[in-house]
């Protein structure tokens, strides 16, 4: 059935009908992506699409419709895996999600149909990514993971004086390396980077048809930015690109990309040519606190936001625990480490898709 709840209130008109997304809606629910201030890049409808061709999962993508208009959305995927568990997620593989709604109303009509959905479906869990408490009476990690963001001024010497002092000298010694920067349309030199980086650190790479599948279905908003040393490739990173933002997503680098400043040179060029564009903001995306990369983006002058990630618990004890930090994956991210590439790339796409 495609109405999952209805609420009414002293007349039919003020009747408010929680829908599953169907593909004749698509353009419907994009225009309100577009045009709602809490809406995300991770809130557009084609990660149903990614969702389903590139790992198999299914989603209910979620709206509230009153007098034949959209009020607010909560997009789900259903993410299912025997190791890492039964889980429906807002969203799966992205750093927000949640809900977004023209008013607190819908915004907790839209939650209480996800919690029912995820009794229905006797998931462990119902997790919702938030920038801000929705559910204050759920559990909630709230110190884990934080997200970076910052304006984009509109003179490019301007960003690249805000970048403090340090790491400022590190952006200017990759452009005395001479690297240079080009965007790509092909995955191929970005898989290669990126599933490299990813094994050192000891961790299952996505597959190749994930990259692909973003390019595909995002068309120009999502974007290869690509780093290279007398023609050898550096560093790259895909970005995705919303209203006025831009948001270097998956990067990568050779071992060379520490010595040559490639990182570094990297976001400087996708803040560079964001700035020549006309974006407005940098998303930096999310890291956990105490890693590298979240010291990393700090020495570039971002400053950390909380992330809240609200928990629904279904059939699970306690909020999951599925991340590098957590000391029971200690083993196994050293042993990953050593994996030759061509076995990590062969194995790692059928343990990620359980990563949401």
């Amino acid at each position: 059935m495609n109405a999952v709840m209805e609420t009414k209130g002293s007349d039919a008109r003020t009747a408010l009908n929680i829908r599953q997304l169907e593909d004749v809606d698509e353009a419907r629910w994009d225009a309100y992506v577009m045009a709602c201030p809490e809406a995300t890049f991770f809130h557009r409808s084609g990660w149903r699409r990614v969702l389903r061709e590139a790992f198999g999962h299914p989603s209910h993508f979620l709206y509230a419709e009153r007098d034949g208009r959209i009020r607010g959305i909560l997009p789900l995927g259903h993410v299912k895996t025997l190791l890492f568990g039964n889980a429906l997620i807002s969203m799966p593989f992205c750093v927000y999600g949640g809900v977004a709604a023209d008013d607190e109303a819908t915004a907790d009509t839209l939650i209480e149909a996800a919690r029912m959905l995820a009794e229905e479906l006797q998931v462990d869990y119902l997790e919702l990514r938030h920038l801000q408490r929705r559910c204050p009476q759920w559990p909630c990690k709230d110190d884990l993971y934080v997200t970076f963001r910052k304006p984009i001024e509109p003179e490019e010497e301007a960003n690249l004086l805000a970048i403090p002092r340090k790491q400022r000298a590190m952006v200017r010694k990759g452009i005395k390396h001479g690297l240079v920067s080009g965007f790509e349309d092909d995955v191929s030199t970005f898989f290669t980077i990126y599933a490299d980086s990813v094994r050192r650190l000891g961790t299952p790479v996505f597959s190749r048809r994930y990259f692909q599948c973003l390019l595909d279905t995002f068309g120009q908003d999502a974007r290869i930015l690509t780093v290279t040393h007398q023609d050898q490739p550096v560093s790259s990173v895909l970005s995705f690109c919303f209203r006025d933002e831009v948001l270097p997503y998956y990067g990568g680098g050779m071992p060379a990309a520490r010595e040559l400043a490639g990182f570094d040179f990297l976001y400087w060029e996708v803040m560079r040519h964001a700035c020549a564009t006309g974006y407005r903001c940098f998303d930096y995306g999310r890291s956990k606190r105490g890693t590298g990369s979240f010291s990393f983006k700090k020495n570039w002058g971002f400053q950390p936001r909380p992330l809240y990630y609200e928990y629904h618990l279904v059939k699970a004890d306690a909020i999951p625990e599925i991340n590098p930090l957590n000391p029971k994956y200690r083993l196994f991210i050293e042993a990953w480490k050593r994996l030759p590439t061509p076995v990590a790339n062969l194995i790692g796409p059928r343990l990620s898709r359980g990563l949401g």
